[in-house]
């Protein structure tokens, strides 16, 4: 790693930042990591990191031994070392742990959260998006989820100590976050609504957080990032964009094809016979609506072919979003075998990604790679013993006796019901959370031998894959861009087998 990251991301001007044609989609959790969203900034367009889990991430990859001690360079440019002295003596395991043995838990998110949770996530924020944007001058962005709000605020902070210049946000409105950013560029107190479910309109709450009581100091100001909201219609877009206080930099435009979470249908429920809801006339963006905001948009979903980016362009957007290709490169965080079956399977059109009503807890649907072995198998996800113990997707709820509650579809099913819930949530419901970190190699192992399947996600349209990566069997994030801009391929300037450091 090199000195120049370190304190010289402070007090940067925003409109410094290049304005990209192609954005890479942050995707999973730990897919787009540093590595993949370092080789997409390299090329000039805009990398991106998953800012879902980084507290999970960070303190397992220190569990494992930092074998190639990255995450602790990029520690040592964290402006507290005292803060970062607390986090190594409670995870750090030189060598890394004995196979076999769990991986120590991170505390889990809430209406009030732990100082030490805090912590892990500013600093799993941190290591990510410095690592990412080390060595090249190229814009990184992060992408977050609106719906995990306890964790927002001090995983955007985190990201922005270390320089990120973009923050994308969907699966949500994000009408906070203007103001959020605007507050902890200047190291501000922020309080972040908190969707309570059952609470009175009398009963809202808000997740606190302090960046100066946490750091116990007063660093530089930090540049605050430009903001992209992922919508899936016009008219959101032009709810957040109504006024000063919602309005973001610009907008993802996001179709049903792209991979992990999809708006649900407008209208009426409707399933294919294969169970996959069902888009309609009323489900298209009316783009024309989007561009005539002023603002810049990027189209998402099915835009990974030789003339989808000059349709967007025609279409008044700045470029596209790609998500699957990047995915799917050699640069990309899945473990490298599941990556590789993945590859081979959509090569030979034999690779099903179903769009599932009912996986997700969070009742939004989900793009499933249905692949033997892991957990969209039937017969595997019913060994798995149905627990929470990671809880981002978990959900806030008001208590009988006037505290707040926390649950999920995907936990013991008597659990769940036992806190209020409805059996038919559970229903199909999934552990996304260990099933995600689980597929970049990062899964939890039991003391009785059991391990964590993978869960895997992918976009639905796979059509590009045999022109992108021509006669060989494999391709680097390079070659999906210059595949976008039709240029020649770098390829065989690039090895075709591990990550490019």
């Amino acid at each position: 790693m090199t000195d120049r990251v370190g304190p010289a991301v402070y007090g940067s001007s925003p409109t410094q930042v290049p304005s990209p044609v192609i954005i890479q989609g942050g995707m999973g959790v730990g897919v787009s990591g540093w590595r993949l969203a370092r080789a997409v900034a390299r090329t000039g367009q805009l990398g991106v990191v998953s800012g879902v889990a980084l507290d999970a991430l960070l303190a397992r990859r220190l569990q494992d031994g930092d074998q190639d001690g990255r995450v602790r360079q990029a520690l040592a440019h964290f402006p507290v070392p005292a803060l970062v002295r607390r986090v190594l003596k409670r995870y750090f395991v030189p060598g890394g742990i004995p196979d076999g043995k769990p991986y120590r838990p991170v505390p889990r998110l809430g209406v009030c959260p732990r100082r030490d949770g805090l912590e892990l996530a500013v600093l799993g924020n941190f290591v990510e998006v410095l690592l990412a944007k080390d060595g090249h001058d190229g814009p990184i962005g992060v992408n977050y989820l609106e719906k995990i709000q306890m964790a927002t605020p001090a995983a955007v902070y985190g990201a922005m100590l270390a320089g990120i210049d973009y923050v994308l946000i969907g699966a949500g409105l994000p009408t906070e976050i203007p103001r959020l950013l605007d507050a902890l560029a200047e190291h501000r107190p922020v309080r972040l609504p908190v969707v309570v479910q059952g609470a009175a309109a009398d009963q809202q709450r808000h997740v606190l957080f302090d960046p100066q009581d946490l750091l116990d100091v007063t660093p530089e100001p930090v540049r605050r990032p430009r903001l992209l909201a992922i919508v899936s219609s016009a008219t959101l877009a032009v709810y957040l964009a109504r006024d000063d206080t919602t309005r973001p930099d610009g907008f993802v435009v996001e179709s049903p094809l792209a991979g992990g979470h999809s708006a649900r249908p407008r209208g009426a429920l409707r399933l294919s016979v294969d169970g996959e809801p069902v888009y309609g006339p009323r489900d298209r963006v009316d783009l024309p609506k989007v561009a005539a905001l002023g603002l810049p948009f990027w189209i998402a979903g099915g835009q990974c072919g030789s003339g989808e980016l000059s349709a967007a362009r025609a279409a008044g957007a700045a470029g596209v979003q790609i998500g699957t290709a990047f995915a799917l490169c050699r640069e990309s965080g899945l473990d490298v075998t599941l990556r590789r079956r993945l590859l081979r399977e959509a090569t030979r059109g034999s690779l099903v990604v179903r769009n599932h009503a009912e996986v997700s807890p969070t009742g939004f649907p989900f793009k499933v790679v249905h692949l033997p072995g892991t957990a969209a198998d039937e017969e595997v996800y019913a060994d798995r013993a149905r627990l929470c113990d990671l809880g981002y997707l978990r959900s806030p709820y008001q208590r009988p006796d006037g505290k707040v509650g926390y649950r999920c579809p995907a936990e013991p099913v008597s659990e769940y019901l036992r806190k209020g819930g409805a059996v038919e949530d559970t229903v199909g419901s999934r552990c996304l959370c260990n099933g995600l970190v689980a597929a970049v190699g990062l899964g939890q192992r039991r003391t009785d031998g059991y391990r964590e399947p993978p869960l895997l996600t992918l976009g639905q349209d796979l059509a590009f894959l045999p022109e992108l990566i021509g006669t060989g069997d494999d391709y680097g994030a390079a070659d999906v861009v210059h595949y976008l801009l039709g240029r020649a391929s770098p390829r065989n300037r690039q090895a075709v087998s591990g990550p490019v450091e």
